[in-house]
């Protein structure tokens, strides 16, 4: 974990080497001006006050008053330029997570989840984040310090420097053990500040359903343990925390009583002079806190080791929906899919969803699927614009394998209405120009018109810049679905697919919204799938989908005779008048 660390921030601290640079000039000057200033200060006692040179008290004093200020700003500064590094070094990282978790197909967002995400790009980038701050505040004038110190208290009294042996060892024995036993306690923090997101995310976005089945306390209780798991091992590191301060306090302290015991009867020997006392004294001081600093770091070392392994978990993570190296450009031809032999499976499963399927999309035909729950007709529209790769056979559009594609080219050809629609906080308007975003107010006035959702955005005060909730949780689950196929509308694509897209509506609103549809998309694919025989019964080419196997194909009229599954379907749905 710490190797990977330490190539996290090699590899995202480095462009900013210029800013480094300027840390370790600004820490460098800081520290030499810190180890300086006691020796002044034991001039003044041993060769001023002793004597009573005033003249040479106030000379030396002025030189410290001086050292002091550049010590003062070269410090501010080195914090400066180390918080600006610390700060980009976060966004950049940040970014990389983020723009990684785009290029995830569905199996990799499934394997990580959403929650795990989240902590992902923000607790743990924040914690290496904090790191490089305390480095770049601490790390470079820690060494300086301790090796200067211990350079400059030898040259005032050697015989005094095993006291300072003694003390460093004794810390760092202390430290050892501090470190060993908070380790594990850091990766168990982390998967526990997973479990809440996950649990807080599940509430609040099923805060309906948790109120519908009355479940408020049940999930009270989850919560609870899933909150109290993580104040656990949050105590359990802060008690080992709560060990690290008093223990260093008391070996500093010890160390003082030390020096000035054993120093006294130099003194008294007249070995030692009490400015060099003094100075020895400040000298140990420095060492102890450039020893307390850097077992500072060594403690987040370890938390910030952990979530730099989560995070290059996530950078090294390939999606399973590979970007072609070169892409091929596809013709001119637009709304032509085809379904060559193929089959899917999910990662991990039995069985394939999909058995060796054969069909085509033409532009100017609608191709309805339709079949039980699970037959697998959300898997196979997934397929077209490339949520999952095919693991047998191919999948073309407009005559170019869907994997040789530019991901981009594909989607501007693919206008899917998912079976679950998603609106992202904002307006109206940006919900639906996000597949077009130069489109005119007349383009999507007319997409609302013909998703049968004017009428509802007329009404509002703001119209087009009615505000919308995350998720459109502000609108009904039939609007939502309108605005959802309004948006698609905007686009205008080659292929148009529709996954369950018309459940929300009622009979009269979804004849009203095919009809209005149908001149629309007159000249494009379309690929309808659906749970009411009622939106399907007039497509072109009706598949029944049944364990993942097409076993009917055909227009209304054809399947009510020759496709035993179709004729369930539509038995339980209408009457033998209506069917007809």
């Amino acid at each position: 974990m710490i190797g990977k660390l330490a190539r996290l921030i090699n590899r995202y601290v480095r462009p900013y080497w210029a800013l480094l640079a300027m840390v370790v000039i600004l820490q460098v000057i800081a520290t030499l001006m810190s180890l300086y200033l006691p020796t002044l200060n034991a001039r003044i006692i041993d060769e001023g006050v002793v004597t009573g040179d005033v003249d040479f008290i106030w000379g030396t004093g002025g030189v410290m008053l001086v050292l002091s200020l550049v010590q003062g700003l070269a410090q501010v500064g080195a914090v400066y330029f180390g918080a600006r590094t610390a700060m980009l070094f976060g966004r950049d990282v940040r970014a990389a997570v983020f723009g990684r978790a785009l290029s995830f197909s569905a199996k990799e967002l499934n394997q990580f989840g959403a929650p795990s995400l989240i902590t992902r790009t923000t607790n743990d980038v924040q914690q290496v984040q904090m790191l490089v701050l305390m480095t770049c505040v601490m790390l470079v004038g820690a060494p300086i310090t301790m090796v200067g110190g211990v350079f400059m208290a030898l040259s005032e009294d050697a015989g005094l420097s095993w006291i300072i042996l003694v003390a460093v060892v004794v810390l760092g024995a202390g430290i050892t053990v501090l470190l060993v036993n908070m380790g594990p306690l850091f990766q168990t923090m982390q998967t526990r500040i997973d479990n809440l997101n996950r649990v807080l995310r599940e509430q609040i976005t099923g805060i309906r359903v948790v109120r519908a089945f009355v479940r408020e306390q049940h999930e009270s209780v989850r919560f609870d343990r899933a909150n109290s798991e993580l104040t656990d091992t949050t105590l359990s590191v802060g008690r080992w925390m709560a060990f690290l301060f008093p223990f260093v306090g008391f070996i500093m302290n010890i160390s003082t009583v030390g020096v000035m015991w054993f120093g006294g009867l130099r003194i008294d020997s007249g070995d030692l002079q009490i400015g060099q006392l003094t100075a020895f004294i400040s000298y140990l001081m420095q060492i102890l806190i450039s020893v307390m600093m850097t077992t500072m770091l060594m403690v987040m070392a370890p938390r910030a080791a952990v979530c730099a392994d989560r995070i290059m978990e996530v950078l090294h993570t390939d999606s399973s929906v590979v970007v072609p190296t070169d892409p091929v450009t596809p013709g001119i031809e637009r709304g032509h899919v085809v379904f060559d032999n193929v089959s899917f499976a999910y990662p991990g499963a039995e069985e394939p969803v999909l058995k060796n399927l054969n069909l085509e999309l033409h532009p100017g035909r609608t191709t309805a699927v339709i079949g039980s729950t699970g037959a697998g007709k959300t898997s196979l529209v997934n397929l077209v614009p490339r949520l999952f790769d095919a693991t047998a056979g191919r999948v073309l559009v407009d005559g170019v394998d869907v994997r040789d594609l530019e991901p981009d080219v594909l989607w501007a050809r693919v206008g899917l209405v998912p079976q679950k629609p998603y609106l992202f906080s904002g307006t109206i308007a940006s919900n639906l120009r996000y597949g077009k975003p130069d489109a005119t107010n007349e383009e999507i006035w007319r997409a609302l018109e013909i998703a049968q959702a004017k009428d509802f955005v007329a009404e509002r005060e703001d119209q087009l810049e009615s505000a919308i909730a995350q998720g459109g949780t502000n609108v009904s689950g039939g609007q939502r679905q309108r605005l959802a196929i309004a948006r698609a509308l905007v686009k205008d694509p080659g292929i148009y697919i529709f996954d369950d897209s018309f459940s929300a509506l009622d009979v009269a609103t979804d004849a009203r919204l095919r009809a209005a549809l149908d001149p629309t998309i007159k000249d494009k694919a379309v690929l309808v799938v659906a749970q009411r025989v009622t939106t399907i019964r007039n497509a072109d080419e009706i598949l029944v989908l049944d364990h993942g196997e097409i076993v009917g194909r055909g227009t209304h009229d054809e399947l009510l005779v020759d496709c035993t599954t179709y004729q369930e379907i539509v038995e339980s749905q209408l009457s033998a008048a209506e069917a007809a």
